[in-house]
Order: structure tokens, then sequence, then C-alpha cells
């Protein structure tokens, strides 16, 4: 018997689970399989991951996503963080390009141009953002999709469609990478972004980040990120087929 057909009369086996932990779109059954690729070709993704959610790619090698109940509440916390990035990211550019403070000032040049006591802030902060994702969370539990206050599914311009969930989870995804890159940067360097692009730029051998102070982490994890891939497959190859889905990283 080939694989697929012992994966398919394993599932008829398997009992039935059911998951009352929050409201699922009725619509979303019908929809297309908007991530059916898989990120490593050549191997099967973990059977939770169908290729029906947005952005769905088939790579969770820590296998999170594994527990039905929470799988749902993962995808939208990546969502909001991607969200969160995509704002942070255009903040960054937009006050490093007109000359405002830098992002590690920003705070400190508001706080102190406000007169506003710090306490008073923190506290009116906790209690705003704490009822905001108190609703938000109610109103995903209910529905299964993201909004605002009494707002499920939040799209005032009317452009929620599949395809367009898979272009802003791809978006926010770069944006979290870009966010990570520029407080790196800071941190390594001491620069903001548009300053590391110009330095770079004036001199391209000599300033980039195989040059910097962590170039040679850098060079090492470009060499696992280019032969990882090939021993994937060499262990799927080699292995006696056993293991009913590919796992990147054993345990």
């Amino acid at each position: 018997l080939g694989v697929n057909t012992v994966r398919a009369a394993a599932a008829a086996k398997k009992p039935a689970r059911a998951v009352a932990t929050f409201a699922v779109n009725a619509a979303a059954a019908s929809e297309p399989r908007i991530g059916a690729k898989h990120w490593l070709p050549g191997t099967e993704p973990p059977a939770y991951l169908d290729g029906t959610m947005a952005g769905d790619y088939g790579f969770d090698p820590l296998r999170l996503g594994a527990n039905p109940e929470t799988l749902p509440y993962l995808q939208e916390a990546e969502l909001m963080n991607g969200r969160w990035a995509m704002h942070a990211t255009a903040g960054i550019l937009f006050t490093d390009a007109v000359g405002l403070p830098k992002f590690w000032e920003a705070g400190e040049v508001s706080l102190n141009e406000s007169g506003f006591d710090f306490k008073l802030l923190v506290a009116f902060q906790v209690v705003v953002m704490g009822f905001l994702e108190a609703a938000r969370i109610r109103g995903f539990m209910a529905t299964g999709e993201s909004g605002v206050v009494g707002n499920f599914p939040f799209d005032p311009s009317n452009q929620d469609s599949p395809r367009m969930k898979v272009r802003e989870i791809k978006n926010g995804r770069l944006a979290m990478m870009s966010f990570l890159g520029m407080v790196s940067q800071y941190a390594v360097t001491g620069t903001s972004p548009i300053e590391g692009l110009k330095a770079h730029m004036a001199n391209p051998t000599g300033v980039n980040i195989f040059t910097s102070a962590v170039g040679n982490e850098v060079l090492a994890a470009v060499i696992f990120a280019s032969v990882a891939p090939c021993y994937f497959i060499l262990q799927k190859e080699i292995s006696d087929g056993s293991e009913d889905e590919f796992r990147p990283i054993p345990w």
C-alpha cells in the first residue's frame, strides 16, 4: 500500500474530536485552498497544515500547531504581530526619512515634551489596551475572525478575500523580519536603517553585514541555511518510511 493510502485509512479510523473553543465562519469551508504549496519541495507537510489557512506552506518544524484547539490562536497571534510589525516598520522608516527622532529615542523625547507622568501613561495604556484586547479575543472566539470592538471581521474597505489574506500575512511576515533586522542593526552598529543604507552604498565592500561585529555568525547562518535543505531531503530519502510525516527537526 502507498503512504497516502495508509494515511487515508488511518484518518478514517481516527475518532472525530469536537473542538468548541471558538466559532468558525461557515464560508471558510467553501473557500479554495489558498496556501497549498509546501516550503520544501519533495517533502510532505504535517497533516494539520493542509493549505486551507492563508499563508500556509507547511512550515512548522517545532510542531507548535499540532494541537487543533490552539492552532487558530497561533494563527491569530502571528497575524496580529505581523500587523504591529508593519506599522512599526513604516513608522521607523518615516521618522528616519524626515529627520524626526530615531525609533530608540522617540519614546523618551515624546515623554519629555508631553509633560505627562510616566506612571500615568503606563496606567492609561494598560487600561485601554486591556479593554481592546479583551474585546478582540472575545470577538475572535465568537466568530473566528480578527476585528475591532463590535466589528468582526474589521473590513471597512470591503477588501476581504482569500487573495488579500495571503498578501496580508506575507507582508506581515516580511515586516516582522524587517523589524528584527532594524533592531539588530541598531544593536550591532548603533545606526538607523537609512543611515546604514547610506553607509553601505558609500562603501559596499567595506560596510555590510559580513564586515560587522557579527559577520562570522551571519556567515555560519548562511552556510547552514544553504546546507539544511539538502540534509532534509537526504533524511527523507534514507528513512525507512516508518514516520508518517516529514520532520525537519526530529523532536
